[in-house]
């Protein structure tokens, strides 16, 4: 349940509708996966650190949101990145920059012989997002102790609702089916590529 949960939760932090000013084409801006502006806060006021880990080795919500995205999808491209968060290129190209520094993330050949060459976690950053990952589902544990069982399977309705609602106003699908999630987003990250081929002709 913690974990679908945190799914549901992981998409409404990258909803347009909740940070349009981090959005691609918003300006000089250019907001973070998550943050509003570069080395700015989040909404949890969490100060980004360096590499894209904060106080304590934590990752900072961008990180955070960016490995995530990654573990679900498998390797990405900075393109297929972009569009996945509505973001532009160069905004994903300096937080993923900050990461492959980190040694959070490095770049490998496309699996499928496609000619951009593909983002995915270090073992450093696997390492680095699971720890993470089981803070915040043990915070959600906190935040729910009192809750009964119908009423968190009420809120986890009423979330996977509103980010159908949300993805459907984007043209996408959610949930998206767990075996399909690679070939969906494989779609996107081919649209993204050839987006960002059209912009350098």
């Amino acid at each position: 349940m913690l974990e679908r949960l945190e799914r549901e939760l992981m998409l409404v932090a990258r909803c347009t509708l909740l940070t349009p000013r981090d959005r691609k084409g918003q300006g000089g801006q250019g907001g973070q996966a998550g943050q509003r502006g570069q080395g700015g806060q989040g909404s949890h006021g969490a100060q980004a650190g360096q590499g894209g880990q904060g106080a304590g080795g934590r990752l900072d919500r961008s990180a955070y949101l960016l490995l995530s995205y990654l573990d679900t999808a498998g390797p990405m491209s900075i393109g297929g990145l972009a569009d996945a968060f509505g973001l532009d290129v160069s905004t994903v190209n300096r937080q993923t920059g900050a990461l492959l520094r980190a040694g959070l993330l490095e770049r490998i050949p496309d699996p499928q012989g496609g000619l951009a060459r593909k983002l995915r976690a270090t073992t450093l950053g696997a390492d680095a997002l699971a720890a993470d990952r089981e803070r915040r589902r043990a915070g959600l544990a906190r935040v729910l102790a009192d809750w009964t069982p119908e009423e968190v399977a009420r809120f986890e309705e009423a979330l996977t609702r509103f980010n159908r609602e949300v993805e459907a106003d984007e043209g996408r699908s959610w949930p998206r089916p767990e075996e399909g999630v690679r070939e969906d987003v494989r779609e996107v990250c081919d649209a993204g590529e050839e987006s960002a081929a059209r912009k350098t002709r």
